[in-house]
């Protein structure tokens, strides 16, 4: 057979121009648009937002959509007209936001809530068991939604980055609080947190050496107070003084030495972490009256159920009361008392996790490639899918491993 030409070249029969070839193609992943409703918070107080205006800002030029209920930002101190500049569109009724693919807020959906929901959406808010009802479970199931616990998603390091960053908040935030309250002016002993030259310093005794008691004894000890850190593990207590240098008293949970503790201090704070449900306070009500006049304490652990048999919780408008002449502050959401901070923290989270999903495809896809999603997500198409929830309410609750494995 004579050669082929093509031009001035000649090609034998067999040679490799006669052979096929793999057709180099560079595959990109499916990105996915994104219609994001950010409602104005309604729940006990809350002030925080989970996205900032700079957030929005940056979802809008990778081609999100941001849809803000009219307020939403303002107590953190957001105007609407930030927002708007930054390409988010404003609406008047809380229902439009609601209809969103993705809603995002930092309190848990509320009955009321759930019922606006058109279904079949997104929904990411923190969790709360154990402010949680069975018929809110029930109702998100039959939205077919799929709902993610803020509180629950890890990173890559498997680590809890919105516990974790509103923990450092709380920690700080409670050292200023107990400043405040010691004073005159908030009907305290007129005593300054800390210490200077020739005056005894205030004891400030902290219960836990988690990251909310590591930032709580940071800013006590910066302010040049005497701290003493009690907890139940000797792993954290070590850790704890391995990160602050050996500054800090530490002791594991002996009554006696607690009891005698309290008994000289100005200032308690509670930063307990609790996996399960608990019996019994770390302190009793006998060492609370045993506890100075005019000092304070502060349950950072209130929304699991308190470190102090007289805790009881209180709220952002109305915050102390006094018992046994001790002062008590026992606010859930603490973060709240500097919104702003924590609207920040929140965002930088919040923001890096929407671009991700958009650009894996979508949250379905993205829950598939991604352990730490997947471990946030409580109720998945409809289906519940965390075992605590499901025991708490006689719910049957699946594995959502399984369940991705079979979609």
């Amino acid at each position: 057979m004579a050669p082929i030409s093509e031009g001035s070249k000649n090609f034998p029969l067999g040679h490799e121009f006669y052979q096929p070839k793999e057709e180099m193609l560079e595959l990109e992943r499916r990105r996915k648009q994104l219609a994001i409703g950010i409602p104005r918070e309604d729940y006990r107080g809350e002030n925080r937002v989970c996205l900032t205006p700079q957030s929005v800002e940056i979802l809008v030029n990778n081609g999100h959509e941001v849809m803000l209920e009219r307020g939403a930002g303002l107590a953190s101190n957001y105007t609407d007209k930030e927002y708007s500049e930054n390409g988010a569109l404003i609406v008047n009724e809380k229902k439009e936001v609601y209809q969103c693919d993705v809603v995002m807020q930092v309190s848990p959906f509320s009955g009321h809530e759930i019922d606006m929901l058109k279904g079949n959406q997104i929904l990411f808010s923190a969790l709360q068991i154990k402010s949680q009802c069975g018929e809110n479970v029930r109702k998100l199931m039959q939205k077919k939604v799929t709902a993610i616990a803020l509180e629950l998603v890890k990173d890559r390091d498997n680590f809890f980055p919105v516990v974790r960053s509103m923990a450092e908040i709380a920690g700080i935030s409670s050292v200023m609080i107990a400043g405040e309250y010691l004073s005159k002016a908030h009907g305290g002993k007129g005593v300054m947190l800390g210490g200077i030259t020739g005056i005894t310093p205030t004891e400030v005794i902290i219960l836990g050496a988690g990251t909310a008691a590591e930032y709580a004894t940071r800013a006590a000890l910066g302010l040049g107070a005497m701290v003493k850190v009690f907890d139940d593990s000797i792993y954290r207590l070590r850790r704890l003084e391995d990160h602050l240098g050996h500054r800090v008293f530490t002791s594991i949970f002996h009554p006696h030495v607690l009891h005698k503790a309290l008994a000289s201090a100005d200032v308690v704070i509670g930063a307990m972490r609790y996996e399960r449900d608990h019996a019994g306070f770390m302190v009793t009500e006998e060492m609370v009256q045993s506890m100075k006049q005019g000092s304070i304490v502060i349950d950072l652990s209130i929304d699991q159920g308190g470190c102090f048999e007289t805790s009881m919780l209180t709220n952002h408008k109305d915050p102390v009361y006094k018992k046994h002449g001790v002062l008590h502050y026992c606010v859930p959401n603490v973060p709240s008392h500097v919104a702003r901070t924590a609207s920040l923290a929140l965002s930088n989270i919040c923001s890096p996790l929407l671009l991700n999903i958009g650009q894996n495809g979508g949250v379905h896809q993205f829950i598939k490639n991604d352990i730490g999603l997947r471990h946030g997500t409580y109720v998945y198409r409809g289906i519940l899918t965390n075992r605590r929830l499901g025991d708490s309410f006689g719910i049957l609750a699946k594995d959502i491993d399984l369940l991705l494995a079979a979609m």
